[in-house]
């Protein structure tokens, strides 16, 4: 970054990163080994990024699925604790707003736990519960495929809302205030979750559909469905859902803007979804690094990692946005949802 006043504002927001599949990364190391892997090789990336708070998904690889689910996700949410315990000078893992209003007045980074997909869960919601309990305050019911819930978004051909199981999930989650993603959730079911809803719903890391034509982005009707619910959408910059053609910093500035657009500033944050490295590390070899025809090594140029956010402040202030509206943008939208909702129970 060399605008200075684009570095001045990035060091001053807050920065809310609401999707990095770091801790996938941190599960594959031995239990030993994994707070020190977080300190020495994560931390500096998200402090070069200005990142204040950060989203860790419990996502679980096809090999875990369907016997394994639950127990990998239990690696996953110990190897959290791990890292929070580990570095209790630098992080601290978030179960409410006020928790992230400590850490943040302490100058640490601020770590919430998601489940991106239910695998682990089936049809037995009452394990929500229980996963709320060991800190899980975010929920996707599905990813690209079919769990007890809900379809994902590239079953969309199939027209499937939500099941029963998946109708009484909306419910819980709402008692236990865990916010409910609808990122790679079917358009039907997206649809059903929004007609539902009594609280914000949100969507970690989706794009718009406008912009780019792939299941994975959200129509400016679900845009304007998830304002609506007082929720946020943390847009993607994954090359593919962005512009395979041409995935420049320009082209991830459209989709934020037509976010911002259709939703309102006030409805628009990040989710990055940061996968070279999971994608390089966890791959077999010999194995295919593509799904649907694209990489997943392949990145917008300057945003390989998180050390490379400043340069989304720096492509909106040369756009024109104004101070207060990037500062929305790059985490102050999440940060308002954070503290209204984390952790904070209501009646069904």
């Amino acid at each position: 970054m060399t605008d200075p006043q684009a570095a001045a504002l990035h060091r001053d927001a807050a920065v809310v990163d609401t999707h990095n599949d770091l801790l996938m990364l941190v599960a594959a190391r031995p239990a030993q080994a994994q707070a020190a892997y977080f300190r020495d090789h994560w931390l500096p990336q998200l402090r070069a990024g200005g990142v204040n708070i950060q989203v860790l998904p419990v996502f679980i690889d096809d090999d875990f699925r369907p016997e394994g689910a639950m127990r990998q996700t239990l690696r996953m949410i110990e190897a959290a604790h791990r890292i929070a315990e580990g570095n209790t000078d630098s992080v601290r893992l978030c179960l409410t707003g006020d928790d992230i209003d400590t850490a943040l007045a302490d100058s640490r980074l601020a770590l919430v736990l998601a489940l991106e997909g239910c695998e682990a869960v089936g049809s037995d919601i009452e394990l929500l519960r229980t996963l709320s309990r060991l800190g899980i305050r975010m929920t996707s019911f599905t990813h690209f495929g079919r769990t007890g819930l809900a379809d994902g978004s590239a079953e969309d051909d199939a027209g499937s809302r939500l099941t029963s199981a998946g109708v009484a999930a909306v419910g819980l989650l709402e008692e236990l205030g865990v916010l409910i993603d609808v990122s790679h959730l079917s358009a039907a079911g997206t649809d059903h979750v929004l007609s539902l809803a009594t609280r914000p719903v949100v969507a970690s890391h989706s794009s718009a559909y406008a912009v780019r034509a792939h299941h994975r982005n959200l129509t400016d009707e679900r845009l304007k469905g998830i304002a609506a619910s007082g929720g946020v959408v943390g847009v993607n910059f994954y090359y593919g859902f962005i512009d395979p053609d041409a995935p420049t910093m320009a082209r991830l500035a459209d989709h934020i803007e037509h976010v911002a657009s259709v939703a309102g500033v006030d409805h628009v944050g990040l989710g990055p979804d940061f996968v070279k490295e999971v994608y390089e590390q966890l791959t077999p070899p010999a194995a295919s690094t593509e799904f649907e025809g694209m990489s997943g090594t392949v990145t917008i140029p300057g945003l390989e990692t998180p050390a490379g956010l400043p340069l989304v402040t720096e492509e909106l202030l040369r756009r024109g946005w104004r101070e207060d509206d990037v500062r929305k943008v790059l985490g102050g939208n999440w940060l308002r949802v954070f503290r209204s909702e984390l952790g904070v129970p209501r009646s069904r």
